[in-house]
């Protein structure tokens, strides 16, 4: 095999394992009333699902979540999504994700992760953490951070989902 064939056959292998979709893992969380759940559950069949990691104390993460939310009823009706908030806050800090839900008036399927499982399982550091899940369960798009606007690139890949 010539060196060319070889790097051709990596460059290859390498330029599919970053297209390659990754499934979501089974990952345990809480709902906040404590029963243990698996991530997966929420993540309806056939049914485009956003899952956007935050905490209470994170500003950025009250920003995207409440800019979601002045789209997210007309996410439902055109494209079927699913929301998912799940919060990293400490077991001390937990108590305060209920009343600042209802604060903001976030109408989302709000989860707790005290043990930060996602960010060991998904591998990530910075929140909020979005990741768009497809119709068969794969993630296919996620982001960190958050700057105002980028709730139109979601949706903009939800619209990719779609067609």
């Amino acid at each position: 095999m010539s060196k060319t064939t070889l790097l051709i056959g990596m460059c290859c292998l390498f330029f599919s394992m970053l297209s390659a979709q990754k499934a979501l893992p089974s990952i345990a969380v809480k709902t906040l009333d404590g029963k243990t759940v698996d991530l997966k559950d929420f993540v309806k069949q056939d049914q485009i699902t956003v899952i956007s990691v935050w905490a209470t104390w994170c500003k950025p993460c009250h920003s995207e979540l409440d800019a979601i939310a002045e789209l997210y009823s007309d996410w439902q009706k055109q494209y079927k999504v699913n929301l998912i908030a799940v919060s990293i806050d400490t077991q001390r800090d937990l108590s305060k994700v209920n009343p600042l839900v209802k604060t903001f008036g976030w109408k989302y399927t709000i989860l707790s992760d005290v043990n930060q499982k996602m960010l060991q399982t998904l591998n990530f550091q910075t929140i909020p953490q979005t990741f768009l899940i497809d119709q068969k369960g794969n993630i296919v798009y996620a982001h960190s951070g958050y700057v105002a606007g980028v709730e139109y690139e979601l949706e903009d890949e939800i619209k990719k989902l779609v067609k």
